[in-house]
């Protein structure tokens, strides 16, 4: 063998060993002239005890080939032969031997190389399950799921049927490719989820990976990384589970493009009317009163109507009329000049002023008190107003979106609420229904909310048992959608599996009240402050006067329900015992 063959095949010898391939080199008398480390670590031998030695000495019980190219054969070749050897340690390792001639330059034939590919790992994951190997590939061919094995260095050494009808390829166009050839240029991820676990032995999760086709389509798969073990408890590689989400992904973007709008959802008649209307109302400038019951999703309407609007790419910026009180309201909107009062050692731009040329949206509007009524006013009619203590107006270009769960026609009626307001506020007005008038639209919810707060938590989205849908489905949710969210959020919180059963829920739920109750508006008179007692008052019946349930029922802090109890004289009854 020239120098030049020689130095070529101590390279090809260390590239062999990058990729965890084990190889030697012989010459024409059959003595070992190289013996990379890979094939020493798998042998347990060193090269200074190989190195000269004949090939049969050292591979004894070890088959060779019929066609070896020093046996006369007038056509030598590659072969490949699957073996089983037993190295010093008497370790079995389940080999695919492939043996090929190396030629000089008038094509004689010089030397061979012999490559060893260590397969050990995956016939350990069959002893572990008392399979035999051959019978173990038949059962995961069988599976309807896609499965395959790596090594060490990430090449793959296994590919099953569903494997191959996933991705498109063959078996044989991906064993020996780096597993990056299944997830493409984008899954880098999912190669440092399976290295991570190969390291440390932990299996992980991608539920939002995707693999690339034959075609170089990308399709949507939840992945699973599992550490592969030989028998000494040494990793040796790793299986990755595959399963296809294209239908499953397909059919929740029908159902989002079909029941959603900007991350409302709703399939209900009056939801899809609402947003057929905001559709139209979004594209202009006009003022936006949203009514609705707390809970209904009046902020996220809001948020809707901005992000379909002209000014999509400008702020947009909430302000909770009822969280402030009425001496601090005036100077969160507006702001104020330096010296205005003790403390304000400096200029403070207010709310509408962070929301020039985006979107300002007051809610409970109908909480502002009536001395700031008159500048609000101003602001939306003249587009300026003055800050505290300021002698100089500040214009802006605000679009304003107002919500309420109050009535402001009857507090305009009662002198509570400045008419000339109300009407500029009531441009275009959009009442949101209470859940319990749409309950065709509770099932999207439900589903839409536990995919969301599992993802959250790392975890799949559990199941609903039969029963505890039908008390949810009937539930009356004096705190609509948000009480919905709070009621999942405990069941997935409580669950031990992963079904949601009754005992999962609040407890207020355990014994529900009798279904299809009259509705309110026919029980309860209709002044607003005698109808929120009322309501107040059977809530607090239905939960046997707790405070925290009940709070949780209506989808408000306990704080806020212990103030409205004090405001209308609430209190438990005193037990005769």
């Amino acid at each position: 063998m020239s120098r030049n063959q020689y130095i070529l095949c101590e390279q090809l010898l260390q590239l062999l060993d990058q990729l965890n391939i084990g190889a030697f080199t012989i010459d024409p008398n059959r003595r070992i002239t190289a013996f990379n480390r890979n094939l020493q670590s798998l042998l347990g031998v060193e090269d200074v005890e190989v190195i000269g030695k004949e090939c049969r000495e050292i591979f004894t019980g070890v088959p060779c080939h019929g066609n070896c190219p020093f046996k006369g054969t007038d056509s030598p070749n590659t072969k490949y032969l699957d073996i089983e050897i037993t190295d010093r340690q008497n370790s079995r390792h389940l080999i695919t031997r492939i043996a090929t001639p190396v030629y000089n330059e008038e094509h004689k034939v010089i030397g061979c190389l012999t490559v060893f590919q260590d397969h050990s790992h995956f016939a350990n994951l069959i002893s572990r399950i008392h399979y035999e190997e051959r019978s173990m590939k038949i059962v995961l061919d069988t599976l309807d799921m896609g499965i395959f094995t790596v090594n060490r260095g990430g090449y793959i050494t296994f590919f099953n049927t569903a494997a191959e009808k996933i991705s498109g390829y063959s078996r044989h166009q991906m064993l020996g490719r780096l597993c990056s050839a299944v997830f493409g240029q984008s899954g880098a991820q999912d190669s440092e989820l399976l290295k991570k676990s190969m390291n440390d032995g932990k299996v992980r999760t991608n539920p939002d990976a995707s693999m690339i086709t034959n075609q170089g389509a990308a399709i949507p798969i939840r992945a699973e990384y599992i550490p592969l073990q030989g028998e000494t408890g040494k990793i040796t590689g790793g299986l990755v589970t595959i399963h296809d989400l294209t239908l499953a992904r397909q059919f929740d973007q029908d159902v989002t493009r079909r029941y959603s709008f900007h991350n409302m959802l709703g399939k209900d008649p009056v939801m899809q009317k609402i947003f057929d209307r905001v559709s139209a109302v979004a594209k202009t400038d006009v003022t936006v009163l949203i009514e609705g019951e707390t809970g209904t999703g009046k902020d996220l309407l809001a948020k809707a109507i901005h992000s379909a609007g002209t000014r999509t790419e400008k702020p947009f910026v909430k302000v909770n009329c009822a969280a402030l009180p009425d001496n601090l309201l005036e100077s969160e909107l507006f702001g104020y000049a330096r010296g205005a009062f003790t403390g304000a050692f400096q200029d403070k731009p207010g709310r509408f002023q962070e929301a020039d040329r985006g979107t300002i949206f007051l809610d409970e509007i109908g909480e502002i008190p009536l001395s700031l009524q008159a500048k609000l006013l101003r602001v939306i009619e003249a587009k300026e107003f003055y800050p505290l203590g300021s002698r100089h107006s500040v214009k802006v270009d605000v679009r304003i979106i107002s919500a309420t769960n109050r009535d402001l026609g009857k507090l305009a009626a009662k002198g509570l609420f400045r008419r000339d307001l109300f009407y500029r506020l009531n441009v275009i007005r959009i009442e949101l229904p209470a859940l319990k008038d749409r309950h065709s639209d509770i099932p999207l919810l439900i589903s839409d909310i536990l995919n969301r707060l599992s993802s959250f938590r790392s975890i799949d989205p559990p199941e609903i048992s039969m029963q505890t849908m039908e008390i949810l489905i009937n539930h009356h949710y004096p705190g609509n959608i948000r009480e919905l969210e709070n009621i999942l959020e405990h069941a997935l919180i409580v669950t031990q599996s992963n079904i949601i059963n009754i005992g999962d829920l609040p407890e207020y739920l355990h014994h529900p009240a009798p279904m299809n109750p009259a509705p309110l508006s026919e029980v309860f008179e209709k002044d607003e402050d005698f109808h929120e007692r009322e309501k107040l008052l059977q809530m607090l019946r239905i939960n046997n006067w707790h405070r925290g349930n009940t709070a949780v029922a209506l989808g408000i802090e306990r704080t806020t329900l212990w103030r409205k109890m004090k405001k209308y004289d609430l209190t438990a009854p005193v037990s005769p015992h």
